[in-house]
């Protein structure tokens, strides 16, 4: 006798207020989405993010890299929290550490970062503001998987939106923030409901007929 399979325990990483963390609980709270939002860590115990997290009854925990002697130390008590807690899925929404490459390896193709430019464009801070240093047309947002180089790694989904006459590094960031939300939440589905396979650092979505088009935004 079948039944619904379970959802994958997700947790979800952050350092501050963690919007997308929000939009990542808020599509865990569907009906019939396939993952979890089972932990909210951080590495800092005033992120605000912590409180929306426990007032809609997720475990939430914080470990303090200050606690720790070094970078291998706190990945290696990160990595034993997750697995203390079942996790399945790690989600990285303004987590501001570095991880280790060992790290990184043990959750090869089950973790996933959002990150607001088109990749490979503009990795690293300050995209904004770089994208309209640059001319550049189109800017947007990445879900991808994560890999040890910063901002590397197979491309989950992207969404583009346009860049605007008069446009600042802050009115471009809440269009681009806006494609975070929408995206990151469907790559954690396509990734839960065991849809993504990576083949030489190439994201493959089974069901998908074709090319996924980007999302842009009105007026292109």
């Amino acid at each position: 006798m079948s039944g619904t399979p379970a959802r994958k325990r997700t947790a979800i990483l952050i350092s501050g207020r963690g919007s997308n963390m929000a939009a990542l609980v808020q599509a865990a709270a569907a009906p019939g989405f396939p993952a979890e939002a089972a932990l909210v860590l951080s590495n800092r115990a005033d992120a605000a993010g912590l409180d929306f997290a426990r007032e809609r009854g997720i475990a939430t925990a914080v470990l303090s890299h200050k606690d720790y002697a070094d970078r291998p130390a706190f990945d290696a008590a990160l990595d034993a929290r997750l697995r203390d807690e079942g996790i399945e899925i790690v989600c990285l929404a303004g987590f501001m550490r570095l991880l280790t490459p060992w790290l990184v390896d043990a959750w090869r193709d089950r973790m996933i970062n959002v990150h607001p430019s088109l990749l490979p464009a503009f990795k690293g801070l300050h995209t904004h503001e770089r994208a309209l240093e640059t001319g550049v047309r189109l800017h947007g947002c990445t879900v991808h998987f994560v890999r040890a180089e910063m901002d590397e790694g197979p491309i989950i989904l992207q969404a583009a939106v346009a860049v605007e006459a008069g446009d600042t590094p802050d009115t471009l960031a809440a269009r681009v923030l806006t494609q975070e939300h929408v995206i990151y939440p469907k790559g954690l589905e396509l990734l839960a409901a065991g849809r993504l396979s990576v083949e030489g650092e190439r994201v493959t979505i089974a069901g998908a007929t074709g090319a996924l088009p980007p999302l842009v935004a009105p007026g292109v």
